[in-house]
């Protein structure tokens, strides 16, 4: 047995001698020319330990992250760590941003510290930036969306460049490296992130495979607000876009070339991110199919207006289809419904919606106007921060619109009559629920609490009501970015999702809030699932939200701020748990048909209006507008063909045939001279009696 121990000796000493080398030696990478760094060192060089249980420095984060083995296993050397000169020094008043930037500033206490900070390529970060471990590009895009409003210097760069710089290249170790049980593929908004970790398993086990998926049906869009249908039965899907250009995305998912409305020489739009000028909404009208009437809201700067104390107004537009094509706005029939001027270009609201009595609903900011303004803006800011409710289903061709009788403030001597509840702020879009429980109208909105509030709310919009006093169905938390409205889902696709009104903020969080069987609201966040199986996540800033005839929800991003930008995309809430397109869910696609009312085939000189009566253009007259009308009228029998146009008959001549050719004499000397000769005026005499 002694002499198996004497030969077991050599073995082992060799061992060890070789495992000393491997961990000993200057491990600082790169100096040295070694090819790769060691596998567990410290940011310094050199090994980590095991923290001190008896040191109270170890209640922090960042023993948390790290309890086994960490760079900072005692208070004072953790202080050490965290507050060296080449430490990342980042602030923000952002309650996520915060937790992220804490989660890096522990970096420096990983075991792995050496390889998340020393990369092979020294010119990899740019240059002035601070000096950030190696991401996981997960967590890469989750940090860039939540503080990037909050620390403009170091997100100077989109999100491909960023991620490039600070990312992960391959399935090498990356940042965060603790140990963290995930779901299937890397969460795209991180909801396993919560302050307290041990929770965080608990949660991920709880709703492992519960996210639900977004899933890109189009893109190379310029910065799109808004998707809505027209409910035909087509199942296109009307994609707005912000400079004024609203573009057709049919069943197939293809993006017809040529736009269904273009007005972007009318559109004053904004070019910055908080900037919410631009084309704002777009409602078709219940009865579309049978007379093709359309209504846009957008702002503009023009004609009367050109002039004033304001910076631009907000103009709600009528439009009719074209007749000949489905697919075209005839430009020709604009209406405008009302013009409020407005003096900033924040909270300005704006969203359509046409509620199941089929009256249209006009969603107002408050244009951060003060009493003051007000004094200014000649009465024109008294429809601001107000819900306006109005019948555009009239034969007035002189009033656009009527006023529904049981308005609130129908017979109101201190209100217009058009409003339907006041009290907003910032409506960051709306939806009305067509399914509600017995047909009752529901209106939800997101707002914020005040002109300069960073909190936001969830309205429920009810008659009468101000909502200056009434309470909210749900707070949301503060946040820098701007709260961003959805629609209810009355899809067929997801079962979990039906009845739920889905929003979010401007830095991509979702939510959804359901109603209990109580009669009480609850909030949850929306999981976006990651790579598996969902595809790609969800990638730049939401912008708003979609809906098509379906039910089914749509989100639409952009990551880029410029108008002009094409990287804009429209993604689909999906349920993974359900197969994409469900056989119940399947309804056939009807082709879109030319208008066939009799209005709209006859009144080519005129407008129609909603409920079918021909308003003739100036010039014109009669029925279905096909009489020209003249001014004066045409004399000794002339006829009026165009507006201003007369055809005179042979023998006279004139703007309006006044002037009588062959009774024409000069007098000369006492001399009458006939100015024709017989033959010439019995030729013309013929042609006049033919």
């Amino acid at each position: 047995m002694h002499r198996v121990r004497m030969r077991l000796f050599p073995l082992l000493l060799i061992l060890t001698i070789a495992a000393d080398m491997w961990e000993g030696g200057d491990a600082r990478y790169g100096e040295h020319g070694e090819a790769a760094p060691r596998r567990r060192r410290c940011y310094d060089g050199s090994l980590p330990k095991r923290p001190k249980k008896r040191d109270d420095g170890g209640r922090g984060l960042c023993p948390k992250l790290y309890p086994r083995l960490s760079c900072c296993p005692s208070r004072s050397s953790a202080f050490r760590m965290l507050h060296r000169r080449d430490a990342m020094v980042l602030s923000s008043n952002s309650t996520d941003c915060t937790k992220l930037l804490e989660e890096l500033q522990c970096a420096r206490c990983s075991p792995h510290a050496q390889l998340l900070y020393h990369t092979a390529s020294p010119g990899r970060a740019p240059r002035g930036q601070p000096h950030l471990p190696i991401l996981c590009q997960d967590y890469c895009r989750r940090l860039y969306y939540t503080c990037r409003g909050h620390i403009p210097e170091l997100f100077q760069a989109d999100v491909d460049e960023f991620c490039q710089y600070y990312g992960t290249e391959g399935n090498g170790l990356c940042f965060p490296d603790f140990h963290r049980r995930r779901t299937r593929g890397p969460s795209s908004n991180y909801l396993d992130l919560t302050d307290d970790y041990e929770q965080k398993e608990d949660f991920n086990r709880k709703h492992k495979g519960s996210c639900y998926c977004a899933l890109e049906v189009a893109g190379g869009l310029r910065q799109p607000v808004g998707a809505v249908h027209c409910g035909d039965g087509s199942q296109r899907l009307f994609i707005l876009e912000k400079e004024g250009v609203v573009r057709i995305l049919t069943p197939s998912k293809v993006l017809i070339r040529k736009p269904f409305l273009n007005i972007h020489k009318l559109v004053q739009a904004g070019t910055k991110g908080e900037d919410e000028r631009g084309l704002l909404s777009l409602a078709f009208h219940p009865n579309y199919k049978k007379n093709g009437k359309l209504y846009v809201s957008y702002t503009t700067n023009q004609e009367r207006w050109a002039m004033g104390p304001h910076d631009h107004i907000l103009r709600v537009v009528e439009y009719t289809v074209n007749r000949k094509d489905p697919n075209q706005v005839d430009m020709r029939t604009q209406r405008v419904l009302m013009e409020v001027a407005e003096l900033h270009r924040k909270h300005l609201g704006g969203q359509l919606h046409f509620g199941a009595d089929g009256l249209l609903h006009i969603f107002l900011g408050d244009g951060l106007i003060t009493l003051d303004d007000m004094e200014e803006m000649d009465g024109l800011s008294d429809f601001t921060g107000a819900v306006l409710r109005v019948d555009v289903n009239t034969d007035s061709c002189r009033d656009p619109y009527a006023i529904p009788k049981d308005n609130p403030y129908f017979n109101s001597t201190n209100q217009p009559p058009e409003i339907y509840a006041h009290g907003l702020h910032s409506p960051g879009r709306c939806a009305v629920d067509q399914h509600h429980v017995n047909r009752s109208l529901l209106i939800i909105c997101t707002d914020s609490k005040g002109k300069n509030s960073s909190t936001g709310r969830i309205l429920q919009i009810n008659k009468g009501e101000d909502y200056e006093h009434v309470p909210p169905l749900f707070h949301l938390p503060p946040s820098r970015a701007a709260p961003v409205g959805g629609f209810i889902y009355r899809g067929c696709q997801s079962r979990r999702l039906y009845g739920s009104y889905v929003f979010g903020d401007r830095s991509g969080n979702l939510r959804i809030l359901q109603k209990a069987w109580s009669g009480t609201w609850r909030e949850k966040p929306l999981c976006l699932g990651g790579e598996h199986p969902c595809g790609r996540s969800l990638v730049g800033q939401v912008l708003g939200f979609g809906e098509d005839e379906l039910g089914e929800v749509y989100i639409l991003t952009s990551s880029k701020t410029v108008a002009h930008s094409q990287s804009g995309k429209l993604y689909k809430v999906m349920d993974p748990k359900r197969p994409a397109a469900p056989k119940e869910c399947q309804r056939p696609v009807e082709a879109p048909e030319l208008l066939a009312a009799a209005c709209s085939r006859q009144c080519r000189n005129g407008v129609c209006t909603p409920t079918g009566r021909c308003c003739c253009l100036a010039g014109w007259e009669g029925p279905f507008c096909k009489a020209a009308k003249c001014e004066p009228t045409c004399q000794n029998g002339g006829i009026c063909i165009e507006p201003n146009t007369c055809v005179c008959r042979s023998r006279y001549s004139g703007a309006h045939c006044e002037k009588d050719d062959y009774c024409v004499i000069n007098v000369r000397d006492g001399i009458v001279d006939q100015i024709m000769d017989v033959t010439s005026y019995l030729l013309h005499l013929t042609s006049y009696i033919v």
